[in-house]
């Protein structure tokens, strides 16, 4: 079995950015999924969904993390809605660890709000509202990992530092 620590949560919870910096803190390498999948497609994950829809986004997203396996471990960030489908939890299990970065709606609100990238489910006039009402539905999806991490630090490179230090306590 492959030993990924793999970073779960919501769109801006910081996935890929706290997902770098923990592998630099660790010697470990980094990769997301979200880049994997642009790479396959060529295009951006807003072009993605926009051109082939959601659920094509979702069945690549799948094959994605089953193509992780091949790979030695590292940290892996995943697409906010990779824990909404059971097959991704079997694969998710079987490569590691599963981190759930649990970050606040305001914080997610703030940092969305300042973000250059799109996010597809977000592309709405009440935008705020739906990504609430996206942490409620997912909530008891992603609570479901192996550590749940409260973020509360606006501070990207604190926040991997602290989890690292969690991820030591936990004995990974």
């Amino acid at each position: 079995m492959a030993d990924w620590w793999i970073l779960v949560g919501m769109m801006g919870s910081g996935k890929s950015t706290v997902g770098r910096q923990l592998a630099e803190l660790a010697g470990r390498q980094f990769v997301d999924t979200d880049v994997l999948l642009q790479n396959r497609f060529g295009r951006s994950i807003s072009q993605v969904f926009n051109i082939y829809g959601e659920a094509a986004f979702r069945e690549h997203e799948t094959s994605i993390l089953r193509s992780v396996s091949d790979q030695e471990g590292g940290i892996l960030s995943t697409g906010g809605g990779i824990v909404q489908r059971d097959e991704n939890w079997e694969e998710l299990r079987r490569l590691g660890k599963v981190i759930f970065l649990n970050v606040p709606t305001e914080l997610l609100v703030r940092r969305l709000t300042i973000s250059k990238r799109r996010r597809p489910l977000l592309e709405t006039e009440n935008w705020e509202e739906k990504l609430a009402a996206l942490v409620a539905e997912r909530l008891p999806m992603y609570q479901r990992a192996d550590l749940v991490f409260d973020v509360q630090e606006e501070d990207l490179r604190q926040t991997a530092v602290q989890l690292l230090a969690k991820v030591q306590e936990a004995g990974w």
